[in-house]
């Protein structure tokens, strides 16, 4: 029995590190060419350092340029999460728990918001925030950012609120609770795996949004991670292996971001697929 389950799984398992190794060598590979000079990097583009070579990293993390966007980054991404969480628990509650006239067909334009791409947007937006003053703020990343976040969010916290009982509600209801109360102190708690859940993806996917930070910001002062890399590789676009070192610091917050929130995003997934 046993060798037959594994020879149903190693297809699977071979699947898998087939993808990981897809994943991981061309991260390995920029690690260690930052490592090389240039010049080691032309000759010996695979093999291992000759002589370790670590300014390449250290001349990056002694330049306060690096650290600025670093903190424009973080600032951003923080400032979406808090917008895009907060707005799409109160609107996947009213989906959740409010039956009112219309509610489907107002959820379903919230879900074609999915298939909505940002590129078709982009010239409208951009006058809309020379309108209202918003470029060269990082207000006119935050607020569209969360937009375009709301419906990705929105329909994965509303799944998860549909499972909580209905006998729940009605308990606290009895005990004097409103629909307020009831999701700020009963809702909201039981749905931490779910909110740490859409947290995590908007932190990611703020952080590496190239098109909307450059689409708003012209002064250098906003400048985030990725506007920072492409003008890093235009400005040393013959020092391969500088570029390489750059590339790995730019990607160390959101991985180590990322492997430190695993465990929640993989369980309000899974809490959200089974529950009920």
């Amino acid at each position: 029995m046993s060798d037959r389950k594994t020879g149903r799984t190693l297809p699977l398992h071979l699947v898998l590190v087939a993808v990981g190794a897809a994943m991981a060598v061309p991260l390995l590979y920029a690690v260690l060419s930052g490592f090389k000079s240039t010049d080691e990097l032309s000759r010996n583009p695979i093999g291992l350092p000759e002589s370790w070579l670590t300014s390449n990293y250290t001349d990056i993390l002694g330049t306060a340029a690096f650290w600025q966007l670093v903190g424009s980054s973080t600032l951003i991404a923080i400032g979406t999460t808090v917008v895009v969480v907060a707005v799409s628990a109160l609107a996947a509650f009213s989906f959740a728990r409010f039956a009112f006239r219309g509610r489907e067909a107002l959820f379903t334009l919230f879900t074609l918001g999915l298939m909505f791409p940002f590129a078709v947007a982009a010239l409208p937006l951009f006058l809309l925030l020379r309108q209202f003053g918003l470029l060269d703020n990082p207000l006119g990343v935050i607020l569209p950012q969360a937009a375009f976040g709301l419906p990705m969010t929105i329909v994965i916290l509303r799944g998860f609120f549909r499972q909580i009982p209905p006998e729940l509600e009605e308990a606290a209801t009895l005990d004097g609770c409103g629909p307020l109360g009831f999701f700020w102190r009963i809702l909201l708690p039981m749905a931490r795996p779910a909110l740490g859940t859409v947290s995590v993806l908007a932190v990611v996917g703020s952080w590496n949004n190239f098109f909307l930070p450059l689409l708003v910001f012209t002064d250098s002062t906003w400048w985030t991670i990725p506007i920072g890399v492409q003008q890093f590789q235009g400005q040393y676009s013959a020092e391969y292996a500088r570029v390489f070192a750059y590339l790995v610091l730019a990607m160390v917050p959101a991985l180590a971001f990322y492997s430190v929130a695993e465990r929640q995003l993989v369980g309000g997934l899974t809490a959200g697929a089974t529950k009920g």
